[in-house]
């Protein structure tokens, strides 16, 4: 990719500067040269820069960190949107969507002003939703518009299923589908360990299948853990941004479970969704489209039309 490899981060809370925090570790190999913290509170982004800045002595990163403006993102390769409201007791989901959809709105024409031409990475909720919202209003291509979609709930499932069969999770090869939310799903014919289909493993071992149903379940119902336990959930996502960070910025055309627009696959169109897609310098080149199911096509099917309902009364706040 053309370009100093500068991020810019758009909001500084916990998602935000835990995926900060996971590039500044990871030093050179995260592919960032250059990052640049922006916030409303532009005091909190100058600290979080100066606190990250002293710990640079401490890690093999050489990289530039500061706080900024939206001017910065003229010449960034990616903007990576956090910024947002979190669920009030009492507000609704729709409601929580229309505030942040008129924060995404604002967010995204300050960029685009800028004269930003690189490549949004949204992690906003819902942030199905979210990236349709800077899509719309930004009309930049829709392979370079993307959203972290399941990217997290497909680590969290490969992790459970790695404690389960007692494999490492690098060598478990399953996604969550569909929307960041309640109607996601695990396509399990699609599921694998090695070369192995999941299902053929629980048979061989005679374990019961209804046990992958128990995993999907822990992991539809993580967040909500998590948040009971810590008020917030913010670690796993911020190493999910990163890595999605790092397979663009070094072009590795990685199969990563992103919020990617539909066109046709899976016989859905004008929907942003979690979907597997190859991630590389140009965003999403192409999605890997798979064969579904017909119980989970109808799953897939669900999720879009929650997920287009959601965004047609967004539209009438915009």
């Amino acid at each position: 990719m053309i370009g100093k490899r500068k991020v810019v981060l758009v909001g500084t809370g916990f998602v935000g500067m835990s995926m900060a925090y996971s590039i500044l570790n990871q030093g050179n190999s995260s592919g960032v040269n250059e990052l640049v913290l922006i916030d409303v509170l532009k005091d909190k982004a100058i600290g979080e820069a100066m606190d990250l800045c002293h710990g640079l002595p401490c890690s093999s990163s050489h990289m530039k960190i500061k706080a900024g403006e939206y001017n910065e993102c003229r010449d960034a390769d990616i903007v990576v949107v956090t910024a947002g409201i979190t669920q009030k007791p009492g507000q609704t989901r729709l409601e929580l969507t229309a505030t942040n959809a008129k924060i995404m709105k604002d967010i995204t024409m300050q960029v685009v002003n800028s004269g930003f031409k690189g490549i949004f990475l949204v992690a906003s909720n819902p942030v199905d939703v979210m990236t349709k919202v800077v899509q719309e209003v930004s009309n930049f291509p829709t392979c370079r518009v993307i959203g972290s979609g399941t990217a997290l709930d497909t680590a969290r499932l490969r992790f459970l299923i790695g404690e389960y069969l007692n494999v490492s999770n690098k060598n478990v090869h399953a996604y969550i589908m569909g929307e960041h939310g309640d109607s996601s799903f695990v396509p399990w014919e699609h599921s694998y360990v090695g070369c192995k289909k999941i299902e053929d493993i629980m048979k061989d071992s005679k374990k019961d299948l209804s046990d992958l149903d128990k995993i999907y379940v822990d992991v539809r119902d993580a967040a909500y853990e998590i948040i009971n336990r810590k008020k917030a959930t913010y670690y796993g996502i911020g190493l999910g941004l990163t890595k999605i960070v790092k397979t663009i910025l070094n072009n590795t055309n990685e199969i990563l479970t992103v919020s990617a627009y539909l066109d046709g696959e899976y016989n859905q169109k004008d929907v942003y969704i979690g979907v597997p897609a190859v991630i590389n310098s140009d965003g999403a080149r192409e999605l890997l489209e798979l064969k579904l199911a017909p119980e989970n096509q109808e799953k897939l099917n669900n999720s879009c039309n929650i997920l287009k309902d959601m965004m047609n009364e967004v539209r009438k706040e915009l």
